[in-house]
């Protein structure tokens, strides 16, 4: 919720919310309010264990990954961004990474209910 709420604020906020931002990386921002209802979802499917809960958070990690190597480009061509942008990309792709790990081996120990 707080990534849809704080991503909303800034893309359709007033001004001074979006100038307290800091240096936004469009492409960045819209992933992440984007993924916020990713997020929720993969977060029913994971309480309520629903067979999608794997893929879905495969897809959220590799969506991730994928945008940070696209803000590693734009950084490496001069692009201007604020610090706290690869840190909060590699927290994201680290947690949905280590989600589906956690999920996958769950499921192969045959500990899981499946939906």
């Amino acid at each position: 919720m707080a990534t849809l709420f704080a991503g909303g604020a800034t893309l359709f906020g007033p001004q001074d919310v979006t100038g307290e931002a800091g240096m936004i990386v469009p492409f960045v921002l819209w992933f992440n309010f984007l993924a916020g209802f990713a997020y929720l979802a993969a977060a029913h499917a994971l309480f309520q264990w629903k067979s999608w809960t794997l893929p879905t958070a495969l897809a959220i990690a590799a969506a991730t990954t994928l945008v940070a190597l696209l803000f590693v480009g734009h950084a490496l061509s001069g692009g201007a961004f604020s610090w706290r942008t690869p840190g909060a990309l590699l927290l994201r792709a680290s947690f949905w990474g280590a989600l589906a790990w956690a999920v996958w081996r769950r499921r192969g120990s045959g500990k899981a209910r499946h939906a």
